[in-house]
């Protein structure tokens, strides 16, 4: 301290010399500067930096000597810490040293080391391209062959041999790609570990059990120190508050119903003290009161007077005179022998059971396999199994019609496999068109065989395969592929005409030809099956009887202007004239049935108790689960429930208890042109065999009533006989890519059912694209991120892409608070930075449920983009394509993306928006992040047509990126910007020279 003052004593009277003042502050200070700076030149640099003083000659050498002058601490090591640092020292330099061997073993070691190196190196890029050296070796041997075939070969020679030489590639491209899925395909059923996974069983029910057991007590426990707690802390709580007031308006006068608050504040204070005593009281005197030892021995509680007491009681009783006395001494008799059981040996006594208890110890896996053996016999098509199993013995394909509900979808395959189709090793296939349906048929067999899901019973979807070695019955959807070990395959729901199905008809009409062991059986629910006849080569249609109550059908006598006014007018008048009944409504789209659902929920409020309860409850494919499920639910008691439906519920959906249905006539389809590349979603009258099949939803359980809000007059004269198929309005694209795999390559001559337009086929064929399992325009995406270094994130946006617009959900009674939830996702780019963006903070969050709740997302879509991104990652390993990201940087993204649709692209001109190559006028959808911004050059995803022609899903790109990825297909003049050319002036004439 001394040392510090005279330090301190000494830069003071510098500073007086220098500057001519001093402070002892200044010279603290001074002190501080110099003892943080690292050398007298720091210290310099930081006293010119404050800008308190000059720097010169003085000033530069006070500061150095002040630097000099200023203690610092002696670092002195330890010597233990000393002599750890000489041994480290010492390891350190022996590894550098190696022990001298012969020469020759010493360059065989290296040989080695290098040969390993070298092995590392090669399996780690392994699943790159190495696309420079491929293309220079396979030029060198194209100039090869030409220079030593150049003479010899003839053109045929030449195609045979390339065709050869592709096959031979292609095959060993599959066999690579098989190697590759063996190692990563997940089947469920496998047990690797059998023991370890029966342990972990054993645990998990021991410990499940103690659960039971300790947590009904744990809980006990819990509420009773939680109550003795919580009335502690509750009336410290009261007496602080009561003093509280007593201090601020202790000076103040109380108006009557403050000092009533206060006063009863007080009293149940006193209350809860006079309670606390009176019960610690009691405590107190039961810890000093004396209980008797034979009541304390006895379980039973005993009177006053002990034993002499109770022996006097026995011999008053048996000396007085009471009537009934016969009765008594029987009564007496009974209980006497009831103290006295039968002395015999143990093996000598005879058991007897009543039959009611008999029939009442089956036990419950028996009586649930006779509930199950009761429904099947019910089903229409159990009378007429052996009349149908004769029928497939004797052809080998057959169309069966059925009445939805008949049992056609469990019960023929049962068929099969009890007469015994599927022994050697065979398989019985059934196609869905819904992976829901593969999924709850599947699992509803499996319960009726008997057998856990996945052995012999199975399914296989999309992402999911529940099948095993075992598995015998295989229910599938259409879209997966069929093995050479299935011996019967079952088209169900054939009168869909999904786009899979119908490519399946020509696939399997050419393979029964070269497999007459094939068995197919094509099941539909309509009257459509001459059509299926006539294509199978005029199969045989095994028609089943139906199990539908009569449904009478209604028409109104004049048409309807507005058939959703019409509706809700529908279902008031239903509720009030007729009988109990859910009732069904058919709707168009979510909009729709959101408006119908609001306008029946007010005009229930408007009319009150006048009416019963009436349960509005919507379904559309967008809802969310939880939602969804309230449909099955039954009805309480007193009200009706009304199901307002897209045409979901025509076949997918069956819901008990619907007497009543109401058919407005109109359904939403899908168009696709060609030409334009625009997809229209247009309201449509529906066709006759759909509105038939509506109509039977309300026969299902009891006789039922269809009003239909159309004339007669327009049902047999206005609407089609049957829906048009969907191969018939759609892209193509798949479709092409999905044959071409298969081998098929005149796919203009392919065995359609109803052929494709020409058209659509041709511009598809332009488009093709096959190394993915997506639309050509994603497949090309895909590839180009690679060469553009963003496959991550180009991943992430084609799985969010592929699950449609289903990403956000915009309740009716939250629109405010879901587009701002919507808002805030809004990133610089486009909607595809957007979906990007949603993505990523959902994986940040967890894949989190309740994220997706609080920022209005589609849980279940979130879901499927995130099993289509993972499916897609793993092709990029098959294809040998790297994955990496961009860093942030979004434009790599933008040119990728421009790389897979330059087909679609719009310029924004003087009248809005056209597409670059035909012209046509389109609009930025409302719901996009650009719909404000209006950029110059545009990028969509889809074009729609709903109300206007819609793009959506639109980016914004730099015309010059067309010529960079397409310069086949756009050329300079058409990029030029003509917005900023000046049009030629027109001079008019003056009205004298024109006469």
């Amino acid at each position: 301290l001394v040392k510090m003052a005279n330090l301190e004593q000494w830069v003071s009277d510098s500073l007086h010399d220098i500057l001519g003042l001093s402070d002892r502050y200044v010279a603290q200070f001074m002190i501080g500067s110099a003892r943080k700076s690292l050398s007298a030149q720091d210290f310099v640099a930081h006293l010119k930096s404050t800008g308190t003083i000059d720097i010169n000659q003085r000033v530069i050498a006070f500061a150095q000597e002040l630097y000099e002058k200023i203690p610092r601490k002696q670092v002195v090591e330890k010597p233990a810490r000393a002599i750890e640092r000489r041994v480290m020292e010492i390891e350190r330099k022996n590894r550098n040293y190696t022990l001298l061997s012969d020469s020759e073993s010493d360059g065989e070691a290296v040989r080695e080391k290098e040969k390993k190196k070298s092995k590392d190196r090669g399996d780690k890029r392994k699943h790159l391209r190495k696309r420079e050296e491929s293309q220079s070796s396979s030029e060198e041997e194209t100039r090869k062959s030409k220079l030593g075939h150049e003479e010899e070969e003839e053109e045929w020679e030449k195609e045979e041999r390339e065709r050869v030489l592709d096959l031979e590639e292609r095959d060993a491209f599959a066999e690579r790609m098989k190697l590759k899925d063996k190692d990563k395909t997940r089947n469920i059923m496998e047990r690797t570990d059998k023991k370890g996974y029966e342990e972990a069983q054993k645990r998990l029910k021991m410990a499940e059990e103690d659960h039971k057991k300790i947590l009904p007590e744990l809980r006990k426990e819990s509420r009773r120190n939680y109550l003795s707690k919580r009335e502690a802390e509750k009336l410290e709580d009261l007496e602080a508050e009561i003093a509280d007031e007593e201090y601020l308006f202790s000076t103040d006068a109380l108006t009557e119903r403050e000092r009533k608050e206060l006063e009863y504040k007080r009293n149940l204070r006193d209350l809860a003290k006079d309670y606390k005593k009176a019960g610690a009281k009691e405590k107190e005197e039961r810890k000093n009161r004396y209980y008797m030892p034979e009541e304390k021995r006895s379980k039973m509680p005993m009177e006053g007077g002990g034993e002499q007491g109770r022996w006097e009681e026995e011999r008053l009783k048996t000396a007085s005179l009471s009537f009934g006395a016969k009765k008594e001494r029987e009564k007496g008799l009974k209980a006497e022998r009831e103290k006295y059981q039968l002395i015999l040996e143990e093996d000598e006594i005879i058991n007897f059971v009543s039959s009611a208890q008999e029939q009442a110890a089956l036990s419950q896996a028996e009586v649930q396999k006779q509930s199950i053996q009761e429904v099947r016999r019910s089903l229409p098509v159990f009378p007429y199994r052996e009349d149908l199993l004769l029928a497939i013995q004797q052809h080998q394909i057959l169309v069966i019609e059925g009445e939805t509900g008949s049992g056609k979808t469990t019960q023929i395959p049962q068929f099969l496999m009890e007469s015994g189709y599927n022994d050697g090793g065979m398989k019985i296939g059934c196609t869905q068109p819904r992976r829901v349906a593969a999924m709850s048929v599947a699992a509803r067999v499996a319960q009726e065989v008997g057998v856990k899901l996945g052995n012999e019973v199975g399914y296989s979807i999309r992402f999911e395969d529940c099948t095993s070695e075992r598995t015998v019955l295989k229910y599938m959807t259409d879209g997966i592929g069929l093995c050479l070990k299935v011996v019967v395959v079952i088209i169900d729901e054939a009168h869909e005409r999904t786009l899979h199905t119908d490519i399946l008809f020509g696939l399997i009409k050419d393979i029964a030809r070269f497999r007459p062991d094939l068995k197919v059986l094509v099941a539909s629910a309509t009257l459509d099956t001459e059509r299926f006849s006539c294509f199978f080569d005029d199969a045989p249609v095994f028609r089943i009887p139906g199990r539908r109550f009569p449904v009478d059908i209604f028409y109104t006598k004049a048409p309807e202007a507005d058939y959703l006014e019409a509706c809700v007018v529908s279902v008031l008048q239903i509720h009030v004239t007729q009988p109990p009944g859910d009732c069904l409504v058919f709707l168009t789209g979510q909009e729709e049935i959101e408006t119908c659902c609001e306008l029946l929920q007010e005009r229930c409020r408007r009319l009150g108790s006048k009416i019963s309860e009436l349960l509005v409850l919507p379904i559309y494919a967008n809802l969310p689960s939880d939602m969804q499920a309230k449909i099955f639910s039954p009805t309480p008691p007193g009200s009706r429930k009304v199901v307002v439906a897209t045409n979901i519920a025509e076949t997918s959906l069956t819901i008990d208890g619907i007497i009543y249905v109401i058919d407005p006539g109109f359904c939403k389809q899908k168009s696709y042109n060609a030409r334009t590349g625009m997809e229209s979603l247009i309201v449509t009258p529906c066709s006759r065999a759909s509105a038939n099949q509506r109509a039977g939803r309300a026969g299902r359980v009891a006789a039922g009533k269809c009003f239909r809000l159309y004339t007669a007059w327009a049902f047999k004269h206005e609407m089609e006989e049957s829906t048009v198929p969907e191969i018939q309005r759609t892209n193509l694209g798949n479709v092409v890519l999905l044959l071409k795999s298969l081998g098929i390559n005149d796919l203009i001559h392919f065995d359609f059912m109803d052929p494709p337009p020409h058209e659509t086929l041709v511009l598809a064929l332009e488009q093709l694209m096959a190394e993915l399992p997506v639309d050509p325009m994603l497949s090309k995406m895909i590839l180009a991120s690679e060469q553009y270094k963003c496959s991550e994130e180009v991943l992430t946006i084609a799985a969010m892409l592929s699950v449609n617009n289903s990403i956000f959900y915009r309740p009716k009674d939250k629109v405010v608070h879901a587009d701002n939830a919507r808002q805030n996702f809004v990133v610089p780019g486009g909607d595809h930075m957007v979906l990007l963006n949603v993505y990523t903070q959902w994986l940040e969050s967890g894949y989190s449920t309740q994220w997706c709740y609080e920022n209005f997302i589609q849980f279940r879509s979130m879901k499927r983009a995130r099993d289509v991104r993972e499916q897609l990652e793993g092709l990029m390993d098959r294809i040998e394509v790297e994955v990496c990201s961009s860093g942030g940087d979004i434009v790599p993204i933008r040119k990728a993306v421009t790389a897979g649709y330059f087909y679609h692209t719009a310029r924004l001109s003087k009248g809005g928006y056209k597409t670059v190559k035909h012209q046509q006028t389109v609009y930025v959808h409302p719901n996009s992040s650009l719909f404000e911004e209006q950029p110059r050059w545009l990028i969509y995803h889809e074009l729609v047509f709903t109300t206007k022609e819609f793009m959506r899903q639109v980016i914004e790109i730099d015309s010059s990126w067309l010529l960079e990825v397409a310069p086949h297909y756009y050329k300079n003049k058409e990029l030029e910007d003509s917005s900023s050319k000046k049009m030629p002036r027109k001079q008019g004439k003056a009205k004298e020279e024109l006469g």
